[in-house]
């Protein structure tokens, strides 16, 4: 079924917050304490705490299962991540993705398909990146034609030149945001900084943006009250994970106060945007 490029927009509102869910180690990893209920209460707390305090949008992760598959997953790991998914699904009524990492696009499709949710993240679409797990090459023809098979609506939230992660040879931001974009597929592209939590450099901003100027393009990492009215004229929303975990620290739980100050934060640059007739991409 065609997909339309501009759903993204119909999804969300504009410059949308989505607060990401770091799953404690899930079943099968080296990590997991062997009892899944705690897991289930903790994601469930995080993902409450989002929605109250403004978010437009939830991100699941199974981000504590390092080290890393570098494409599939196991069984237990797509079956826990549903599990998440379902509970999670009836908690809020807020747009849900899923991301399974270190890039099972295929598991993420059929997790959030089933699920009732309504995109992913994919941190290697197109092109190919040199990582911890080796060299991971972009899916887009299967991952497409999955999404097709399934008939399937979920958005694709594609990375450019993802954290973690460096190029197998030199390559522009602009050539891969246009790629991503216009012969992978992507429903938006996500530009980040060099790991998680880490500063997104304005300059590759703008080279996504010259690279594919019809794509919502998001900022991956590194998002805090204090930047955010620098990224607002450039961007279409915000992926926040680490910044919003109590005292900065991924593994803590959501800090319900970082994320007001966040959400008011950049509810008060688009109004100064705003009144200032600027124009806001």
């Amino acid at each position: 079924m065609p997909q339309d490029r501009n759903r993204f927009a119909q999804l969300f509102p504009a410059k949308p917050t989505i607060g990401t869910i770091h799953l404690k180690a899930l079943p099968g990893s080296p990590d997991y304490a062997g009892q899944i209920r705690p897991i289930v209460e903790a994601a469930v707390r995080d993902a409450e705490a989002y929605d109250r305090e403004g978010c437009d949008g939830l991100i699941i992760e199974n981000f504590f299962d390092a080290p890393f598959f570098k494409d599939q997953v196991g069984v237990e790991t797509v079956a826990a991540l549903a599990k998440m998914a379902t509970i999670i699904r009836t908690q809020t009524k807020l747009p849900l993705g899923i991301n399974v990492l270190r890039n099972d696009g295929l598991s993420a499709i059929a997790v959030a398909t089933a699920c009732e949710c309504q995109f992913i993240r994919v941190n290697v679409l197109s092109w190919a990146m040199l990582t911890d797990q080796g060299i991971i090459e972009g899916k887009a023809a299967q991952i497409l034609r999955f999404r097709r098979a399934l008939q399937s609506d979920v958005l694709i939230l594609a990375d450019c030149l993802v954290k973690h992660a460096v190029p197998i040879a030199p390559q522009s931001m602009e050539l891969v945001a246009l790629d991503t974009w216009e012969r992978g597929g992507a429903d938006a592209i996500i530009v980040s900084g060099t790991g998680t939590g880490k500063a997104t450099e304005l300059a590759d901003v703008v080279a996504a943006r010259r690279g594919a100027p019809d794509a919502p393009i998001l900022i991956g990492s590194g998002m805090t009250r204090d930047n955010v009215g620098d990224f607002l004229p450039l961007t279409d929303g915000f992926i926040v994970g680490t910044y919003f975990k109590r005292d900065g620290i991924v593994s803590n739980p959501v800090d319900p106060d970082r994320v007001r100050a966040f959400v008011q934060a950049k509810a008060h640059a688009l109004s100064i945007h705003a009144s200032d007739d600027q124009v806001i991409v």
